[in-house]
């Protein structure tokens, strides 16, 4: 994968060349709290690859929820997409929001991995220490033909654990930042309910109208 599965599709709806993070900080010894979230993240991912399509999508969907809860600081990564805004909304709206995005970005991972030929995740023991304190949790997802691909997490540490704020892509494609982009696209045109909307809708097609 970065943003697509080996060789099949795109990952997490859309990667918009040129949005980079820099990554110029030296790598040093990873914390070993920072890593076993995303270690964690494969290993369920692997499984819901196994099972496959054959498995129904709900079936999956739950058994990736609680791991994609646990890994992924979700609240923190939709208050950065949405911007300043965020605090202008109703509470209602807030959590409407919060309820959509979430079931959207486990049926977009749902969706990615739904099949299993070989493909083996190398998660590295190091990270890179980031200017602000986070770490970058590197993986690489190999094809069963030795195909690459690079997928990287922004971890942050809140409290005693580590959880993800960002998924760049090959290393550098921010996911945050495409999503900024297209969420605040909605919100300018239609407010909250627009963006709400949006995400469900994208959620019952990845889900192929299991989730609705």
């Amino acid at each position: 994968m970065p943003f697509l599965p080996i060789g099949r599709r795109r990952w997490l709806g859309t990667a918009i060349s040129g949005l980079a993070i820099a990554l110029t900080a030296p790598r040093t010894l990873a914390e070993p709290a920072a890593v076993a979230p995303i270690r964690e993240l494969c290993t369920a991912l692997l499984s819901i690859m196994h099972a496959g399509s054959r498995t129904a999508f709900q079936q999956r969907f739950a058994t990736l929820s609680p791991v994609v809860d646990r890994v992924f600081d979700l609240p923190a990564i939709l208050r950065v997409s949405v911007g300043l805004g965020w605090s202008n909304l109703p509470a209602d709206q807030q959590g409407r929001l919060m309820t959509a995005f979430r079931r959207y970005t486990i049926a977009n991972y749902v969706n990615s991995f739904d099949n299993f030929t070989g493909q083996r995740f190398d998660v590295q023991s190091e990270t890179k220490t980031l200017p602000n304190g986070e770490h970058l949790a590197q993986t690489r997802i190999i094809s069963g033909s030795g195909e690459s691909h690079e997928l990287d997490y922004v971890m942050r540490q809140e409290g005693s654990a580590w959880k993800a704020v960002d998924v760049l892509a090959d290393g550098s494609i921010s996911r945050v930042a495409v999503q900024r982009s297209d969420f605040r696209s909605l919100l300018a045109r239609g407010g909250a309910p627009a963006l709400i909307e949006s995400l469900d809708r994208k959620t019952a097609d990845l889900s192929g109208g299991a989730l609705t």
